[in-house]
């Protein structure tokens, strides 16, 4: 583990910080809620997809696989990367502009095109993950996108743009010497506030998950879900009075009061329905789909 954690370092040096959604913890403790949702034979399914997998680029659990999306554009595959996000201004909300209306692809989800929004490869890769026809490689490659994009839908930066590259435009002090965009803010620092370890903020995280929360969780498309995230930066997020606009010398803005622990609680919630909603994708769509080590080799 701890080499595959210098491996994402490494190459998240690479990347401008909108490509983190979550970062590396919160990608991992999206997976590990959703292992913890699967039914038995969906998880020896989606063990058994990830045992095939020779990329060496993340180790092959979930909770790793679930990094590799962003690994994996930062080497050398930037074609991939408007699939992590679906940027809908705050002040002209419209999700279908934000998707470049919802190009009906005509090849493998994984071959493209280049202007495709979260919200369509969510639903792309999930029918092909489900599709008996789909080819063995391209079911596993729709499995790790799917790891991945479930996460950066659900981290409200991700699916929200205020004219200031989804926050990357903004800085923020947050003490003495301290800055850091908003962007960034959101991917890494909430999370860490949750704790350290993501096996068990994980664990946490899903304890706190009700039984009337998760079965509303489970409803709805991932365009619902994009614009629920949507909300949450509209309410939350954006709330440091930034204007609309991407000043790269502008002064560092100060948190307000509370907001700290506001950014802290709707993040949990977003990584909790994050988890909840990826174990309800991959359940679906490996229900009737036969998967066994032996027999599935890309």
């Amino acid at each position: 583990m701890k080499h595959l954690v210098s491996v994402f370092v490494a190459s998240a040096t690479l990347l401008p910080q909108s490509a983190l959604a979550w970062g590396f913890e919160g990608h991992q403790v999206v997976a590990d809620i959703a292992r913890a949702e699967l039914t038995p034979d969906v998880r020896g399914k989606v063990d058994a997809l990830l045992a095939t997998d020779a990329d060496p680029l993340t180790g092959h659990d979930m909770a790793s696989e679930a990094t590799w999306a962003d690994v994996y554009r930062s080497h050398g595959h930037r074609e991939t990367a408007q699939w992590h996000f679906v940027d809908t201004e705050l002040d002209h909300p419209d999700l279908d502009a934000a998707c470049f209306s919802h190009p009906a692809p005509d090849q493998p989800a994984s071959a493209g095109p280049a202007q495709d929004c979260v919200v369509d490869k969510v639903q792309e890769f999930a029918a092909e993950l489900s599709a008996s026809g789909t080819a063995p490689a391209e079911r596993l490659l729709a499995l790790k996108y799917l790891l991945h994009f479930v996460g950066d839908l659900h981290q409200p930066l991700h699916a929200s743009d205020n004219h200031d590259r989804g926050g990357n435009c903004v800085l923020l002090n947050l003490g003495g010497q301290r800055t850091q965009n908003l962007h960034a803010y959101w991917d890494t620092a909430v999370v860490e506030e949750l704790g350290t370890d993501p096996a068990q903020v994980a664990i946490e995280l899903r304890a706190n998950v009700t039984p009337a929360q998760r079965q509303q969780w489970q409803q709805g498309s991932p365009s619902d879900w994009a614009q629920e995230a949507f909300q949450v930066a509209r309410s939350t997020a954006y709330t440091i009075g930034a204007p609309p606009s991407c000043q790269q010398d502008a002064a560092p803005i100060p948190l307000p009061s509370g907001y700290a622990e506001r950014a802290k609680a709707a993040a949990a919630v977003q990584l909790e329905r994050a988890g909840v909603r990826l174990g309800v994708v991959l359940n679906r769509a490996l229900a009737a789909v036969p998967v066994t080590v032996a027999s599935y080799v890309p």
